[in-house]
């Protein structure tokens, strides 16, 4: 590629190329070529392509002899292209009249000022290579994001040196918040969601009753009157580190951020919140149930037992054949809503939103900077994220290495006070009261989410109904092929993701959320009260709830790689928890049966009970297998009459129906994903099931001896194939 530079008298845009003189500006603008440039490059470097001539692009120039514009315009458009000189007036009537502006994205002449001051200010002292700057100056290009900001977000500066550059800029006075303790009267006089949202604090009041406002960016003329009328006092700005103010601000209202997430579903929807196990009604149900069994069995023993053996062969026999038939209408069709590659790319980056993403994190010190890494290879303008890094008060540890690798402002550490119940769902309850996001979603502190995912999402809920509150990635595994449980671990998300999700999304049914890579709508998951943390399978219960209230869950083509546990009694911590939490969610939403039939519909009761109940089934599997075996090595005669005409035909198809359809499902799900070389390893499911019981029954136990506890999955255990 070749770039020269074209002068024409006095700087009017002609040149000559060859013999040939170039095309002057004013002639024409080729749509085609205009395009080959953003719409905010070419504005931020008032460059616009406009013709070719003897095989040249000819592009018009502000500043042709600027070397930042001319390697920006070689990056960008393949072949030979020229420079050609024109007034930066010429330029931007001719952007303008091939891409009409819209008014509040056309940079100020106080703002392009601004820009330019920040920038000469930082290069001139060397605190600013040139070609940080000039990344810095491509991606304000495309997001319209202050430079400055642009700039601390990528490493390149600290916040204190841009603090400091702005308080120059600007003539206000700055202040350190590491070792300050405001006063709380004062502090907290201004409300918390305006102290938030503006992230703003009340830091002191000065003898003529000015009150001092430590402000992370000098606010706007409107933001300043909003905060001066909710003090009722005269504010002076000071100019503080982004990352200390947002900590200050935990601080003073930790307090209320804590009653919050975890008394707001018990206190206004109780009938929805796990905080009480089973209701006083259904213990009520449950002993009528058990002393009618039991009355029963003394007067008709044999038969009682026949009739609990039919009853358990048929629930066993519907909950497989739901699922047989879930995968049948997903198997080799594609029900996700489809977002495209080109549609990604089309994406205008000035009107991304800004999105937060949750990371629940507790003793996780030794993945805390993967975890950095993966979010900053999202592809997503990092001045437009809001992460929060959700931790215990009691894991110094991991709170210790977050601090120590001073982050840039994007990342917030949020430390969510020592209480009960300490449960993940209860830190996002924390973390969502300080998020900024219109949208917000879960990644796990192992996760590994597709670059693009987010953008995808932002497509997909600009394409669905007001109804979709939801949006829920695939999830799979990075070390599927590290050991034998990892591959059935891998083969029963495949299953999960790739068909029975999208199977229930396109038919509506009520969704169990993944536990991660759900992205919502953040004000419609605060309406609902956010997730129970009393459940321990928050994203399950969150899903019904989603549901119940008229929102729908749908699926997108994307998926987040996380850590498939490779140790046994890992494992066996991480699913009795799911269990515990499919035993709650089942007894939370059916507290009231009929209600939940008149909102989700008979299709939508029915699918509900037979997703959560399969926990239910999950208990049968031993006692089955037991019988089966007694009777092999005893033929023991009274096994035998438990399995009478009708029984036995059932439970013969459960036996053989059954095992079928949860080997068919897992291989169908590996097949549908691509993942051919452990889709073998599905051929021995069933001694995954075994595995799956186990955990089933230390779920049902606890559920009754501590049913908040969280067992703690440990991450990393696979850190040198990642």
């Amino acid at each position: 590629m070749t770039t020269d530079t074209e002068r024409g008298p006095e700087g009017a845009g002609t040149g000559t190329i060859g013999a040939t003189t170039a095309p002057r500006l004013g002639e024409g603008v080729d749509p085609d070529l205009a395009a080959l440039l953003p719409e905010g490059l070419c504005r931020t470097f008032r460059v616009l392509p406009y013709a070719v001539a003897d095989g040249t692009v000819l592009v018009a120039a502000a500043d042709a002899d600027d070397e930042i514009t001319r390697t920006v315009v070689e990056e960008r458009i393949e072949g030979p292209v020229r420079l050609v000189r024109h007034t930066a007036m010429e330029i931007v009537s001719a952007i303008d009249a091939v891409r009409p502006p819209i008014d509040e994205q056309v940079e100020s002449p106080e703002a392009r000022r601004a820009r330019t001051q920040v920038s000469q200010m930082l290069t001139r002292s060397g605190l600013v290579t040139t070609e940080q700057l000039q990344r810095a100056t491509v991606e304000y290009s495309r997001t319209g994001d202050p430079i400055g900001d642009i700039l601390v977000a990528h490493g390149a500066i600290t916040e204190d040196v841009l603090v400091a550059a702005l308080s120059e800029l600007h003539q206000v006075q700055r202040v350190g918040l590491t070792d300050v303790e405001p006063d709380l009267e004062v502090a907290r006089r201004l409300p918390e969601p305006l102290a938030q949202s503006l992230q703003v604090l009340p830091v002191a009041e000065a003898e003529d009753g000015t009150v001092l406002l430590a402000v992370g960016r000098l606010l706007a003329p409107e933001d300043l009157e909003r905060v001066e009328e909710a003090l009722d006092r005269p504010v002076r700005q000071l100019l503080a580190n982004r990352t200390d103010l947002d900590q200050l601000v935990q601080r003073v209202h930790s307090e209320h951020y804590a009653d919050v997430s975890t008394h707001l579903l018990m206190e206004s929807a109780p009938e929805s919140s796990a905080h009480v196990v089973i209701a006083p009604a259904q213990k009520a149900v449950l002993v009528m149930a058990l002393l009618a069994v039991l009355v029963c069995g003394v007067i008709w023993p044999m038969g009682t037992l026949i009739g609990l053996v039919g009853a358990a062969s048929a629930a066993y026999l519907f909950v497989s054949v739901y699922k047989f038939r879930l995968t049948l209408r997903a198997l080799g069709t594609h029900l996700e809503t489809d977002v495209t590659a080109e549609e990604v790319a089309a994406l205008d980056e000035r009107y991304l939103p800004v999105y937060t993403i949750l990371v629940p994190l507790y003793k996780e010190a030794g993945i805390v900077a993967r975890l950095v890494r993966d979010i900053n290879a999202l592809d997503y303008p990092r001045t437009r994220l809001d992460v929060k890094l959700l931790c215990e008060e009691d894991d110094t540890e991991t709170i210790d290495k977050i601090r120590s690798m001073n982050l840039p402002p994007h990342f917030h550490l949020v430390v969510v006070p020592d209480s009960q119940p300490k449960t993940k769902p209860k830190a996002c309850n924390y973390g969502l009261q300080l998020s900024h996001g219109d949208f917000c979603v879960i990644f796990d502190a192992e996760d590994r989410p597709d670059p693009d995912q987010l953008k995808k999402a932002v497509v997909a809920f600009s394409r669905v109904g007001p109804e979709v509150a939801c949006i829920q990635a695939k999830l799979n595994h990075f070390n599927q092929d590290q050991n034998m449980l990892t591959a059935w671990f891998a083969n029963e998300y495949s299953m999960h993701f790739e068909l029975v999700l999208p199977a229930m999304g396109a038919s509506e049914s009520p969704i169990p959320l993944g536990g991660t890579s759900n992205h919502f709508i953040t004000s419609v998951l605060r309406d609902l009260g956010a997730w129970d943390p009393f459940n321990v399978t928050e994203d399950a219960d969150l899903g019904i709830r989603l549901h119940r209230e008229g929102y729908r869950t749908a699926m997108i083509d994307s998926t987040t790689l996380e850590e498939a546990n490779s140790q046994v009694g890992n494992w066996i911590r991480q699913r009795s928890r799911w269990n515990k939490g499919y035993f709650q969610t089942w007894l939370v939403h059916m507290r009231h049966p009929f209600q939940l039939l008149s909102e989700t519909g008979l299709r939508g009761f029915l699918s509900f009970n037979l997703t959560m109940g399969s926990a239910f089934v999950l208990l049968m599997n031993p006692i089955f297998w037991a019988l089966t075996t007694l009777y092999v090595f005893t033929q023991a005669g009274f096994i035998q009459q438990l399995f009478p005409g009708l029984v036995f035909y059932a439970a013969s198809a459960m036996l053989f129906v059954g095992n079928f359809v949860f080997v068919y499902l897992n291989v169908a799900g590996s097949l549908q994903r691509g993942e051919f070389g452990i889709t073998r390893t599905a051929l021995l499911s069933p001694l995954y099931w075994g595995l799956m019981s186990w955990a089933a029954w230390k779920g049902f136990i606890q559920l009754f001896t501590n049913p908040f506890y969280w067992e703690k999955t440990e991450h990393g255990l696979d850190e040198e194939s990642s």
